[in-house]
């Protein structure tokens, strides 16, 4: 058996949920040169490629960062993002609790699709002033959940608390995304315009400070997070969690189920894909039970050097939590809130405790029928597409 498709099976069996595992049609599709699949490298190759990739000095990083972004959008079909749709976004049911608010929203990405999601809100903004916005995708685990999970809420709930406009949005076939299943062939390229009409949306909001945008997400969020702030300037802040791996490049269509690793004898890896987050703030969250283990003597050394090229090696930071498993939980949480506080502004005694620790037990836990969007109240729109075939169709 090949090597590399070994090593891909054997890496799809370890996580039962944190990624999609391989269907039929994906097992048919490993050999295919133009993808790289889950463990596409092995650990070894991995490293090495890292090696044989660095860069001398800043000009040699520019000239491989177009390479890699001219490959991203040629394979996601994106050279060109289509036009943005003109309705108005869909916000109700607003809830308000101790120091923050939610409130249930959809919008559409492309004609007929609805990003479904989460707004949460300081509880009461200040007249003249502005926020940051943060933008909190999700992993794999448990489709039903989506962004209902509750690590999810805590995570959303706190950053409002400290100050920050924050939209948590579902993966496609998560939560309320329900016009069609999550492993479509294209849905690389649909979460990326999705990611892109979120960060539409949350810089439309009033008060909203542009030059204050951050993103984090956790294993296929985490991958949501680096690939759109490698494409959208926009993001100020990234803070990919559990994912950033130089052998692992995620084991679902969503992320490695269109050609932007490979083309021919072009290659590149999620950490080269990550450094172009340089010179922006960006703190990598890794874990000792999955691909993010290398993290601290493989990933981060390479994205601090591209960081330095740029005179910024300080605004690049890892925690690594050796005994955590893969999750966005509450160890990891504690290192993201502090990083936000510090490059977005916000104000961390809000949700500090007696004992100078961060209190997330204010955050209210609702149930999915409270936070969906689409109920007998709220009908998803007319012109909503049904299915694969035709969301394959707009797309």
């Amino acid at each position: 058996m090949n090597i590399k498709r070994r090593h891909f099976l054997q890496s799809a069996s370890l996580t039962v949920g944190a990624f999609c595992l391989p269907s039929t049609s994906w097992a048919k599709a490993i050999d295919e040169p133009e993808l790289c699949r889950g463990g596409y490298f092995t650990e070894a190759q991995g490293k090495a490629f890292l090696e044989q990739h660095k860069p001398a000095n800043l000009k040699a990083w520019n000239k491989r960062s177009e390479l890699i972004i001219k490959q991203i959008k040629a394979g996601m079909e994106l050279n060109k993002m289509p036009p943005a749709p003109k309705s108005a976004p869909i916000i109700h049911s607003k809830k308000v609790y101790n120091g923050y608010s939610i409130e249930n929203v959809a919008f559409e990405s492309i004609p007929g699709f609805y990003v479904t999601g989460n707004l949460y809100r300081p509880a009461e903004l200040v007249a003249g002033k502005s926020y940051p916005g943060i933008l909190c995708t999700h992993g794999h685990d448990g489709a039903a959940e989506g962004r209902f999970r509750e690590q999810t809420q805590r995570r959303c709930a706190t950053l409002a608390r400290m100050g920050a406009i924050v939209f948590a949005y579902d993966m496609l076939g998560y939560g309320d995304s329900q016009q069609c299943t999550h492993n479509i062939k294209k849905s690389l390229k649909l979460q990326t315009i999705n990611g892109t009409r979120a960060l539409d949306f949350l810089l439309s909001l009033p008060q909203v400070d542009a030059e204050r945008i951050g993103m984090t997400g956790e294993s296929g969020g985490g991958t949501q997070t680096f690939l759109l702030a490698a494409l959208d300037k926009r993001i100020k802040v990234a803070v990919p969690c559990v994912m950033v791996s130089a052998h692992f490049f995620g084991g679902c269509n969503c992320e490695s189920g269109m050609p932007i690793h490979k083309k021919g004898d072009y290659q590149t890896n999620n950490v080269e894909i990550a450094s172009l987050t340089a010179p922006r703030p960006m703190l990598l969250i890794s874990d000792g039970a999955d691909w993010t283990k290398n993290t601290p003597h493989v990933e981060y050394p390479y994205i601090k050097h591209i960081y330095s090229l740029f005179q910024k090696e300080a605004l690049v930071e890892n925690v690594h939590l050796a005994k955590d498993v893969h999750d966005y939980g509450v160890n990891k949480r504690m290192a993201l809130y502090p990083f936000l506080a510090k490059h977005l502004g916000m104000d961390m005694n809000l949700v500090l405790n007696k004992r100078g620790e961060v209190d997330e037990n204010k955050s209210v836990i609702l149930t999915n029928q409270e936070l969906r969007v689409f109920n007998a109240q709220h009908p998803i729109p007319a012109n909503s597409l049904q299915g694969d075939d035709a969301v394959m169709a707009m797309l």
